[in-house]
């Protein structure tokens, strides 16, 4: 009976590492280097991806700047500074262009994002006081990269708010 082997053999990819590149960029935008990852993980040589992410720098479809500002403008509601700079650097994106990209982001947009999540979150377990709604509420808006002095300014405003009401 013949050995079998246990490694796992990887089929050479299909296609050209440009096609799969442009499939990839019709789903969603990606960063010059998750897009390298993604092609490099589909078995494509190096060469090859390297070829294909100058190709689609050069048609415009691969933009660091322009993915790293829809980033931020589509999680800027639900994330803070802080947290987003930790996604972009995840994705590949440098110092100055994440830089770039918070620039747009203000602390009045920041404290109105808090804000409205504090709203939410307060609503599904009143506290009853400040310190209790910093230690749970304040400490969610925390993790989500919201800076300390946003968060117990969007605490004290939805404490206020509900003492108003």
């Amino acid at each position: 009976m013949a050995e079998r082997s246990f490694s796992r053999r990887r089929k050479p990819p299909t296609g050209t590492a440009y096609d799969a590149g442009i499939r990839l960029l019709a789903r969603r935008a990606h960063s010059r280097a998750e897009l390298r990852q993604k092609l490099a993980r589909r078995g494509f040589e190096r060469g090859d991806v390297d070829a294909t992410i100058v190709r689609l720098a050069e048609m415009g479809y691969l933009d660091d700047a322009a993915f790293a500002r829809g980033l931020v403008r589509r999680r800027s509601g639900s994330r803070g500074a802080l947290a987003l700079s930790a996604e972009l650097a995840a994705k590949g994106i440098d110092r100055e262009g994440t830089a770039a990209a918070l620039a747009g982001l203000d602390e009045d947009a920041q404290l109105a994002a808090a804000t409205r999540l504090a709203e939410r979150l307060y609503a599904a377990r009143p506290s009853p006081g400040y310190r209790e709604m910093l230690d749970s509420v304040g400490a969610k808006l925390a993790r989500r990269g919201f800076p300390a002095g946003v968060v117990r300014a969007a605490c004290r405003a939805v404490l206020a708010e509900s003492v108003d009401a």
